[in-house]
């Protein structure tokens, strides 16, 4: 005779575990938004600056550091909210700071500022403008029905050099010595140099003022 055997299937029963009982006592805890300290804080807005005069005790541990930090972080921040004017845009919301009132010291002292030179000034008089990098270093040749460049390499300020006959003027051969065709050279050199004087004297001139 067969004989039918009964499980008994005990009902699952609600606990709590060690675990979560020791994760809800370990959360931390929120700190509290308002500051109060003995001596109340100075702030600078406009450097984002918040200074505490209460002094740290001497045996000071990295939590009373941290706590302090904290302490003082929270502070501005209510100052920034109650204080500066907030605004919402298109970015977002926006505070704006008031000017500092900390003077920040500088490594080095404020440049001079540049004296003008003369030709500066005589072109901000006849109002001449500075032409742009590269502007003007060619020009047509009519002679030549080409474009040919003001300066350099068969440059157009040298016409006349490579000439193969060269008119004589009698009063610059005396003065040059015989050699005409070096004459073109030597007053190109010599305008180089004329205005390399001029310049050095601008700069001097410059200086002195």
């Amino acid at each position: 005779m067969a004989t039918q055997t009964v499980t008994e299937i005990s009902q699952p029963t609600q606990t709590t575990s060690s675990k979560q009982i020791a994760d809800a006592t370990s959360k931390p805890q929120r700190l509290p938004v308002t500051v109060t300290k003995p001596t109340p804080y100075t702030f600078d807005l406009g450097n984002l600056l918040c200074t505490d005069p209460n002094p740290l005790p001497s045996d000071a541990t990295e939590s009373d550091l941290t706590s302090t930090a904290r302490d003082g972080a929270q502070a501005l921040i209510n100052q920034l909210l109650t204080t500066c004017a907030i605004t919402s845009s298109s970015a977002g919301v926006l505070l704006t700071l008031p000017p500092a009132t900390t003077p920040l010291p500088r490594e080095k002292p404020l440049p001079p500022e540049k004296q003008a030179t003369k030709w500066e000034k005589f072109a901000a008089k006849k109002g001449i403008k500075d032409k742009k990098r590269g502007e003007g270093k060619v020009v047509y040749d009519e002679a030549k029905g080409e474009w040919v460049p003001k300066w350099g390499y068969k440059g157009q300020n040298k016409d006349g050099e490579g000439d193969w006959i060269v008119e004589v003027d009698e009063k610059k051969e005396k003065e040059d010595g015989g050699n005409v065709r070096s004459a073109g050279r030597r007053e190109r050199k010599e305008s180089v140099r004329r205005n390399e004087r001029k310049q050095r004297a601008n700069d001097r001139r410059g200086r002195k003022v």
